[in-house]
């Protein structure tokens, strides 16, 4: 069982940056890929950005490749989602969640989640 708790929204100026943060408390922390997902009024979840489980290996959506950045400390127990150059249409609820699965984009496949926390980028 691994429960999730993300932290660092807030409201952002088009061209900045936020830096997004996921707590996870439980055990093997470390036997899992985290991902990052969001969601915009009237839309479906949508990946952002994935790390497996030794932060070696990373995936990105095409949308946030070359702005975003995650890493993850497993001693820590945590996993960050560095954002930056910021558009209006990054604007959603940001997730945190993890899988035993490895690199996986598909929310389904994902076992658990946070409650989420808002990104809110004006133009």
């Amino acid at each position: 069982q691994v429960q999730l708790v993300e932290s660092g929204g807030g409201l952002v100026q088009a061209g900045g940056s936020l830096r997004l943060s996921c707590a996870a408390s439980g055990r093997l922390f470390s036997s899992y890929a985290m991902g990052w997902f969001r969601q915009a009024l009237g839309k479906e979840r949508e990946f952002v950005a994935v790390i497996n489980w030794s932060g070696g290996s990373t995936l990105y959506a095409d949308s946030v490749k070359g702005r975003f950045t995650i890493s993850r400390d497993n001693a820590k127990k945590t996993v960050d989602l560095q954002m930056n150059s910021l558009k209006p249409e990054d604007t959603g609820v940001y997730y945190c969640a993890a899988t035993i699965r490895g690199l996986r984009v598909g929310a389904n496949e994902y076992n658990y989640w946070g409650q989420g926390t808002q990104v809110t980028v004006s133009s």
